[in-house]
């Protein structure tokens, strides 16, 4: 059962003291998948019954919510992009605009590999531990280290960012290139961020000299801080779909991309530099 917020647009989600939820993480609940009509009261202003009857059949699949109000945190969906101009992008655009309506923060993580039933727990509770920490300054004071920089043991003994979720998969790589299945032990990437879009990180390895085995993460963030530099965290979960991938990965895998490709599109991203913020810092990339 549900109850409203009478305060505003957003449902307080459950009223049954959270037994519902899947787990709990910093004080918050996180629920299962909900369509978009439970966690909003009914169709807002602006928005036409023809568009409200699409977008709040839509469905996020994890739902974040606050100890104390029960109202939505975030709603979360992790999965492929949809392909431009599909029913399934059209019902995400609506959803989008209902939610820039009601004040509905969300978060969108693009992937063709990562899903929220393997990989959307871990992901939450990053995300509410990297928030909690940047909370833990005081006044105009952040904290002295990023979330993401904290240094302490990594898997394999040596000093690391500890908060770096693509650690283990680095550490598979290794591994994957000592039993000779990698021409190459190191984990690539990069990541950028859109002025007109969303954050991206890219990630790839070599299981051939020739051939790159590639995954390409996007974040979009609506009225929503994950705690840390949503570009970074997007090539890091990009890192984390490559750990999915060596798993199965065969040197004469077809989805291998020949590198020069790779570089090939490497060298087309900078030449938008001007379309993103901050610019292109992986030139070095570019010579293959």
């Amino acid at each position: 059962m549900t109850s409203t917020d009478e305060r505003g647009w957003l449902r307080a989600l459950p009223a049954d003291g959270g037994r519902d939820a899947l787990f709990s993480r910093a004080g918050q609940r996180v629920y299962g998948t909900r369509r978009l009509s439970e966690l909003v009261q009914g169709r807002p202003p602006g928005v036409t019954g023809s568009q409200w009857g699409s977008a709040s059949r839509t469905a996020f699949d994890l739902v974040v919510c606050g100890p104390e109000t029960g109202q939505p945190v975030v709603a979360v969906t992790i999965g492929p992009v949809p392909l431009p101009g599909s029913a399934e992008q059209r019902a995400e655009r609506l959803a989008d605009a209902v939610g820039a309506a009601v004040g509905l923060p969300v978060l969108r993580i693009g992937s063709p590999t990562l899903r929220a039933a393997e990989h959307g727990r871990r992901l939450i509770e990053y995300v509410l531990d990297a928030r909690a920490y940047a909370a833990g300054g005081t006044g105009d004071e952040p904290a002295p280290v990023g979330f993401r920089d904290i240094l302490g043991r990594m898997p394999d003994g040596r000093t690391g960012p500890v908060n770096d979720l693509g650690a283990l998969a680095r550490a598979a790589a290794v591994e994957a290139y000592v039993a000779g299945q990698l021409a190459d032990p190191i984990v690539r990437g990069l990541h950028v961020r859109w002025a007109e879009g969303p954050a991206q990180g890219w990630s790839w390895v070599q299981p051939r000299l020739d051939g790159c085995l590639v995954e390409r993460v996007s974040i979009t963030a609506q009225r929503f801080s994950c705690g840390v530099d949503e570009a970074r965290l997007a090539e890091d979960l990009a890192t984390v779909a490559i750990g999915e991938r060596l798993r199965v990965a065969r040197s004469e895998d077809p989805d291998l991309l020949a590198r020069a490709d790779l570089t090939a599109e490497i060298a087309a991203l900078s030449r938008r530099r001007d379309e993103l913020v901050g610019g292109f810092a992986f030139d070095h990339l570019c010579v293959d």
